[in-house]
């Protein structure tokens, strides 16, 4: 990337954006395919082979990865280099089985800092301005990925990881960051510790914050820009395609990401049947990789529910805002539910936080569902809060189809997280 302005590829036309991904599709597939066990086997089970692929619709024809997939040849089965030829390793957190392990070569490891800058330009970063990185570092690939981009851009950056609160407020009061970089959720509890601190957080130095790893409502949005006055901005990525930086909203728009498609080909899918939807539908994002070397993926199924737009600020098409996982989300007395269904409808109040937990119970046939949502600080007038409780049940059950029991806590009483956000305790059982 330059060290200033955007790539030629961002402003490029459609047409030559897809005969780029035409090209580097058909070498990612011969590379998946010759290198990696796992793809020539469920190439052949599909009956199709890389000569088949001519134009972006043959994509189709290929067979999907999953997570499974990925855990099946743990630790190091879908690389497609010899072990020698990696760079870094890095791996999920494994809560729900071995964890998902993902390799990259150096020439990998340098396209990624290439799109993370790329990103932190489009959100407004600028060579020379300061990066307070509150990301984690380590297997996870969000503190090293954007570490590795800013530094590619320019920015000097302060690798503080997560937690420590006090200390991140401090860090951010004596060296004046223009950027930071962290969980949605893990932000509103520096914004807490601000308060408590007695500072302004409109005062401070932050102008862009960069907000990814996991779902968040422009409602949060609004929460975030008004308490620190700085523009809030989704990057979004997955360590099974690279990390953070697959896509970014441009600050001059923020209207969804947009996916760097000279790099990561996307599709949405009908998540139930597989099949690719048209254009602009609603469905689970799929992601090819078209330049990693390491560990090439092939129509990996990201389970992130969104849909693909036209590109705005730059010419490549964006995706709409995370809604959900698909395996993230809650059946609920025949009810789909959210989430962030449920955040949209609380920060609709003005004296409701986005501090809240989901709490899902069974007594007998019957789901019982408990939100459990802080109050602003100050707000503590019983005859307020009891028709704020009212006013947000009514709201939840007209938006979101679900009578829910709804309790205000006071400020500080649910659990902050320093990485992503436990939203939803599900104690129904297991069957």
């Amino acid at each position: 990337m330059a060290a200033v302005g955007l790539d030629p590829i961002e402003t490029a036309s459609r047409d030559e954006i897809a005969a780029l991904q035409r090209e580097r599709l058909g070498w990612s597939l011969r590379h998946a395919y010759d290198n990696v066990p796992h793809y020539r086997a469920a190439f052949a089970a599909a009956g199709v082979h890389p000569d088949d692929f001519h134009e972006l619709s043959d994509l189709a024809k290929f067979p999907y990865t999953t997570k499974q997939d990925l855990r099946a040849n743990y630790p190091f089965g879908m690389f497609a280099v010899p072990r020698e030829r990696i760079a870094r390793i890095h791996a999920s957190s494994g809560t729900t089985g071995k964890p998902t392990v993902v390799g990259y070569t150096r020439e990998d490891l340098d396209v990624w800092a290439s799109v993370v800058a790329r990103s932190i330009y489009a959100a407004g970063g600028r060579p020379g301005m300061i990066l307070h990185n509150a990301y984690g570092y380590g297997l996870f690939t969000g503190g090293l990925g954007l570490h590795d981009g800013a530094q590619r851009l320019g920015c000097a950056v302060v690798p503080v990881s997560g937690g420590m609160t006090e200390r991140q407020v401090q860090l951010i009061t004596d060296f004046r960051p223009d950027i930071i970089t962290v969980t949605p959720s893990y932000m509103l509890a520096i914004l807490d510790e601000f308060r408590r601190q007695g500072l302004d957080p409109r005062a401070c130095s932050l102008k862009v914050g960069l907000f990814g790893a996991e779902p968040w409502t422009n409602a949060m949005r609004r929460e975030m820009e008004a308490g620190f006055a700085m523009d809030a901005v989704d990057i979004y990525g997955l360590s099974e395609v690279m990390g953070p930086g697959v896509a970014n909203e441009c600050v001059e728009t923020k209207d969804g990401p947009h996916i760097w498609e000279d790099h990561f080909y996307p599709e949405v899918i009908d998540p139930v049947t597989g099949a690719v939807l048209p254009y602009g539908s609603p469905g689970e994002l799929v992601f090819t990789s078209l330049t990693k070397i390491g560990m090439p993926v092939i129509r990996y199924r990201t389970r992130d529910l969104t849909r693909l737009l036209p590109g705005t600020a730059r010419s490549m098409r964006r995706m709409e805002k995370i809604t959900g996982r698909s395996d993230d989300m809650l059946v609920i007395r025949g009810v789909n539910l959210f989430p962030t269904q449920i955040e949209e409808q609380l920060l609709r109040s003005d004296i409701l936080t986005a501090h809240y937990q989901i709490e899902v119970t069974r007594t007998g046939r019957m789901d019982d569902v408990t939100v459990r949502v802080e109050a602003q600080p100050g707000a503590a007038d019983p005859v307020l809060l009891d028709t704020e409780t009212k006013s947000a049940v009514a709201r939840i059950k007209h938006h979101v189809g679900l009578t829910v029991t709804l309790i205000i806590q006071s400020p500080g009483t649910i659990e902050r997280s320093v990485g992503k956000a436990k939203r939803v305790l599900d104690h129904r059982p297991k069957e």
